[in-house]
This record gives structure tokens, C-alpha cells and sequence, in this order.
């Protein structure tokens, strides 16, 4: 699976990569990736001869139908891991766990500290608790990578994606050896968060936010709800000033009328003239 689809993406968008020679040609290593798009975890596996498996929500697997069927047949195929994430504690402890066992069957781990997509092209703050934890608790060497305008190739709302040429860029493997065992020290865990995240914003040359992606996510959705109130209340009040011109208008025409008709009655029912 993984060659019939990472085959067709490399000869369709033709990606171009810098520092494969970073990744282990065998062992476990986790690596870490900024977030832009969707199709991230669909590229970095296309362009490595080794499988990387990265988590993904667990619906994707479980949606009824023949939609369903095939879509977690390929997410399975790019080597999606499914997490249940309908709790976010009892969902960072899963993919922790998954990561853990993923690695120590020596394979790569693919991870976002990002935690979710980011809402506006810019790196956020890295999550210490998964990256951090799963690399203290295996030891396995951090590899950072950059995607690199995979955000541009299917922007939000577009149906068909943009023909175009995507990078990647890979860092050298970062050891955290030196921390192991302190993966229940919060300052350690943010140490090795940062400096992974450190590394990611040098590849990738995004700007960087000391904030989560999530909170900007939230952020930007309450702006934009409150723009949408403000929007309506607007509509709302410019219809009540339209309605209150045409009750003033009609009220108008109504006196005017009547002062017409006492007009016409005094002008008919006076005394006529000598």
C-alpha cells in the first residue's frame, strides 16, 4: 500500500527533500514534524524507503459504509495508528502507549508537538506531553522535520488540490539520553519540547508563536463567532430602522389622507354661496 500510494505522490507533485541521510537506516527515532496540512503524514512516508507510522483519530477507522471501509484501509496503508481520542487525557495516554510500542519494535514514530494543524501557516508552541514523554521513556533519537508549503497544495475549502512542488526538511537526530527516567519532570519535559521545537522553526523558517495552536484555534473561532453576532445584530438593527421609516412613512401618509377627507367632507357639506 504504502508503495501504490507514495509512488503516485511523487510522481504528481514531485517533492523535494533535504537530509534524508538524518533518518536511521535502522532502530527506533521519533520524528517530529511541524503541522501545515492534511496531507503531511501522507507525505513524508512517500519520500522515506523506511514506514513511519503516525497517529491518527480513531473514526477514521471506524466509519460505517464503503466510504468507510476504504478510508481506513488507507489510512492503515500510510501507516495511520488509530487513537480514540474522545477524552484528551485518556487520548494523550493512548498515544503515548502507542508511540512506546511503536518504537520499541524498532520502527519510526512520527509525531506533531504541535498537537494540531496549524490555523494560519505559523509554528506554535510544542505539547510536552507527548513527544517529550515517548522520548524520555524509550530513549529513541528526536529527528526534527519541516514541512515545507503542504498547506498551499489544499488550502481549507478548495475540493481539488494544487499541482505543486512541496518540501521537506530534515534535521539531525537529537539525543535526550541525557534526561531519561525524568519523564515526570515538567520542567524537563518543556526543555525538550522547546528545543525540539527550536530545531523545527530553524528548518522551516516559520514564524514562531509562544502560544498552543489549539488556544489560537479557539481564539480565531470566537472572533469569528462574535464578528458573525456583530454582523447580525447589524442586519437586525438596520431591518428594525427600515421597519421604523416604514411605520413613520405609513403613519405620515395616514394623517395626510385624513386631512384630505376632512378637507373633501368641509369642502361638500358647507352652505353653498349666494
Amino acid at each position: 500500500m504504502k508503495v501504490a500510494i507514495g509512488g503516485p505522490l511523487k510522481l504528481a507533485f514531485r517533492p523535494w527533500v533535504e537530509g534524508l541521510e538524518n533518518i536511521p537506516a535502522e532502530g527506533p527515532a521519533i520524528l517530529a514534524s511541524n503541522h501545515l496540512s492534511f496531507s503531511d503524514s501522507f507525505f513524508l512516508p512517500a519520500v522515506l524507503d523506511r514506514k513511519v507510522t503516525f497517529i491518527a483519530k480513531a473514526e477514521y477507522f471506524t466509519t460505517p459504509g464503503v466510504k468507510g471501509r476504504m478510508t481506513a484501509a488507507f489510512f492503515k496503508g500510510v501507516g495511520q495508528l488509530p487513537v480514540d481520542r474522545s477524552g484528551a487525557r485518556g487520548a494523550g495516554e493512548a498515544a503515548i502507549k502507542s508511540g512506546i510500542e511503536v518504537l520499541e519494535r524498532g520502527e519510526l514514530f512520527g509525531i506533531y508537538p504541535e498537537g494540531t494543524r496549524s490555523p494560519d501557516g505559523r509554528l506554535y508552541r510544542g505539547k510536552p506531553g507527548g513527544l517529550a514523554r515517548v522520548a524520555l521513556a524509550t530513549g529513541a533519537p528526536v529527528v526534527p522535520v519541516a514541512m515545507i508549503d503542504t498547506e498551499k497544495i489544499q488550502p481549507p475549502g478548495q475540493v481539488m488540490p494544487k499541482l505543486m512542488r512541496p518540501g521537506i526538511r530534515i534535521g539531525k537526530p537529537l539525543d535526550f539520553t541525557r534526561y531519561q527516567g525524568m519523564e515526570h519532570d515538567r520542567f524537563v519535559l518543556r526543555a525538550v519540547t522547546d528545543e525540539v521545537m527550536y530545531e523545527i522553526m530553524k528548518l522551516s523558517g516559520q514564524e514562531y508563536v509562544d502560544m498552543y495552536a489549539t488556544a489560537m484555534k479557539r481564539q480565531l473561532a470566537e472572533a469569528a463567532k462574535a464578528e458573525k453576532e456583530a454582523e447580525k445584530a447589524e442586519r437586525e438593527a438596520e431591518k428594525a430602522a427600515r421597519a421604523a421609516v416604514a411605520r413613520a412613512d405609513k403613519e405620515q401618509a395616514e394623517k395626510v389622507r385624513a386631512a384630505m377627507e376632512q378637507t373633501d367632507r368641509g369642502q361638500t357639506g358647507g352652505p353653498s354661496e349666494p
